[in-house]
């Protein structure tokens, strides 16, 4: 059976759901357009970063990387170690893409944290009325449009960067400042504050007692393992 690409009312309910990511992924895109002009590359390697990379957080350091010097291997190695907790959003969503058929490979592409935090918190059973084909279909849209928010602010920032100048001071906090906001709208959403809680702490812990290198890596594990105990605890309560 031949799946529709379109549809309009699917495709009006993903943009509204996607209207936080809009509100934040254009102003920190543009955050990055400026801080990749800054370091003196063209504004088109913001849209080619944005379309093939697409890694909020990995693009900013990456682009310091490359300025810096570092040698490619290095920084893949840097990537890979922070780019590592796709890994575990792969797997929270398999369930939810495994009927998705020839949309899946894209929706694992662009499997962000901000699309990842809206999409897992989308019901995995189908509303009244709604098919499979639909929720895929607004899964794929949602990831879709919060790519095009991400490389359009990207692009104008690049490209604003590159004919205004601007004072850089304090713009690459921006990413943070988005963690921020989608943290605590899920906390309202969810209703169940102990996993971001032990997750803070297990951050404050990696970055305050342990090496920089290593404090990323031993950060999520030690927010993993305690994710775990509480969800044990939970389930034998």
């Amino acid at each position: 059976m031949k799946r529709r690409l379109f549809n309009p009312g699917v495709f009006r309910s993903a943009l509204k759901y996607s209207i936080p990511v809009l509100l934040g992924y254009t102003a920190i895109g543009v955050a990055f357009g400026l801080l990749l002009s800054d370091a003196g590359y063209p504004w088109w390697i913001a849209l080619v970063m944005s379309l093939w990379m697409y890694a909020g957080a990995g693009q900013f350091i990456a682009s310091g990387l490359f300025a810096a010097g570092t040698t490619l291997w290095e920084a893949c190695l840097v990537q890979f170690i922070v780019n590592a907790r796709h890994m575990a959003y792969g797997l929270t969503m398999n369930s939810r893409y495994r009927h998705a058929g020839p949309l899946k490979p894209y929706l694992i592409f662009s499997l962000t944290d901000e699309t990842f935090a809206l999409l897992s918190s989308v019901p995995e059973e189908l509303a009244p009325g709604e098919t499979r084909a639909e929720r895929d279909l607004f899964m794929f849209y949602v990831s879709a449009l919060d790519q095009f928010y991400w490389t359009a602010g990207s692009v104008a920032g690049a490209a604003a960067g590159a004919l205004i100048p601007f004072n850089m001071e304090g713009i690459s906090f921006a990413l943070t400042a988005l963690f921020v906001v989608l943290m605590i709208e899920q906390i309202l959403r969810v209703k169940k504050p102990g996993i971001f809680i032990v997750s803070a702490v297990a951050a404050l812990l990696g970055v305050f007692l342990l090496p920089e290198r290593v404090s990323l890596l031993s950060s999520m594990a030690l927010s993993l393992v305690l994710a775990v105990l509480m969800e044990r605890k939970r389930a034998g309560s």
